[in-house]
């Protein structure tokens, strides 16, 4: 059930499984990006930052023009890295108009770095898979690594020359040093340096996540668990489907271990830790993202809504009732799903079956405009003189 409205604004840099979690706590929200957007139709949004992408700058100019005359500082919210690092490294700026929950600023930068994590966690002896930096110039070779085979080669970040090499995958495969020595041409071009790492074995359903906040004091005020259903493409892909997980249960070393990663390296805010559960049931951390996710939707409708929250915390409001997350609460991405089934074997009709229980997703009876409008105006714009939406106010 949505609650009424009311209160500070969010000002979300982010898409609907952020926006939608603040909607459902009563929270109203200002969205930024472009006005034919999914966001843009929500019901749950009150104002559109108009942003069509540009430089970092730009957009802080464009935040700070929009957050300096609101009666009331609004919360911050970003969902992806790069708005995580405008955020962090412009934080002085925007802490004057408006008030965000962040890590430190090197921690950051540190956790978005695959490079500079890697460092970290071998320096605090952090349960992570055995890793090497690639450094592929014109004219070397491909090393010769001290790493078990298999291992995956990713980018340090994700950068759009990795797409051209391996499109939407994450990561690449690669059996044995012979395998390497084939790839290295094909790195050399790309002009980023990588990682190679051991690879954990098990598929992608192996991955489970603890997702959480942890208020100014170091207490943790909100937490959960969960499990990857599936991801595209099939082997080191995106998140298509996604389940909670019972954190008293198959998920209470999930947590644990999340806890006390986040008090070793003293984290504050919200926060993803990804770990990888080998054959034997051990643990291996994969990353740390300091952010919001796509998560926080499942979160929000299984009874742990994150967003709300910090929502509540920074603007001196009471917390949501402390609650657990029902297990087996289920997230699709419905588009890219049908895609990762089909490829994983699932018959549609059992898949359409699956997508009409889930709870998270696109379509929603009480907000169905985010999914259907940019169809239709797509559809639209295929004839001479097609509607247009409407725009929502500017700032």
């Amino acid at each position: 059930m949505t609650k009424r409205k009311t209160g500070t604004l969010a000002c979300v840099l982010g898409d609907m499984d952020l926006v939608r979690p603040l909607g459902l706590a009563g929270v109203r929200c200002a969205v930024v990006g472009p006005p034919g957007g999914a966001t843009a139709h929500s019901r749950f949004t009150e104002r559109l930052i108009p942003w069509e992408g540009g430089c970092d700058d730009a957009l802080v100019d464009r935040l700070l023009r929009f957050g300096a005359p609101q009666p009331d500082k609004p919360v911050l919210y970003m969902e992806e890295d790069a708005q995580l690092l405008m955020v962090s490294r412009h934080r002085d700026r925007l802490a004057a108009v408006f008030r965000f929950a962040l890590a430190d600023g090197d921690l950051v930068e540190t956790l978005v770095d695959k490079g500079r994590f890697q460092a970290m966690a071998e320096r605090l002896d952090l349960p992570v898979p055995r890793t090497r930096r690639l450094h592929p110039l014109p004219g070397s070779e491909a090393p010769d690594l001290d790493l078990r085979y298999p291992v995956i080669v990713k980018p340090l970040t994700r950068r759009p020359p990795w797409d051209e090499i391996e499109g939407l995958g994450k990561a690449i495969r690669l059996e044995g040093p012979e395998e390497l020595r084939a790839l290295w041409p094909r790195l050399i071009p790309v002009g980023i340096d990588l990682l190679a790492q051991e690879l954990i074995p098990g598929p992608e359903t192996r991955i489970e996540s603890h997702h959480v906040y942890i208020d100014d004091a170091g207490t943790v005020a909100g937490e959960f668990t969960g499990r990857k259903i599936r991801t595209y493409p099939v082997d080191y892909g995106h998140s298509t489907a996604l389940t909670i997980t019972d954190i008293d249960g198959e998920g209470a070393d999930v947590s644990a271990l999340g806890r006390e990663i986040a008090a070793r390296i003293g984290l504050r805010g919200v926060a993803k830790f990804d770990f990888k559960r080998d054959p034997d049931g051990r643990l291996h951390l994969l990353e740390i993202n300091p952010r919001f996710n796509l998560w926080h939707h499942l979160g929000a409708v299984a009874g742990v809504n994150l967003p709300a929250i910090v929502q509540a915390d920074l603007t001196g409001r009471p917390r949501p009732a402390p609650a657990k997350a029902r297990p087996g609460a289920c997230w699709c991405h419905i588009s890219k799903d049908r895609l990762a089934a089909r490829d994983s074997g699932v018959p549609m009709a059992r898949w359409l079956a699956w997508v009409a229980r889930c709870e998270a997703k696109a379509i929603t009876p009480d907000d169905p405009m985010p999914f259907l409008r940019p169809k239709l105006d797509r559809l639209l714009a295929r004839f001479p003189g097609g509607a247009r939406p409407p725009r929502l106010a500017k700032p």
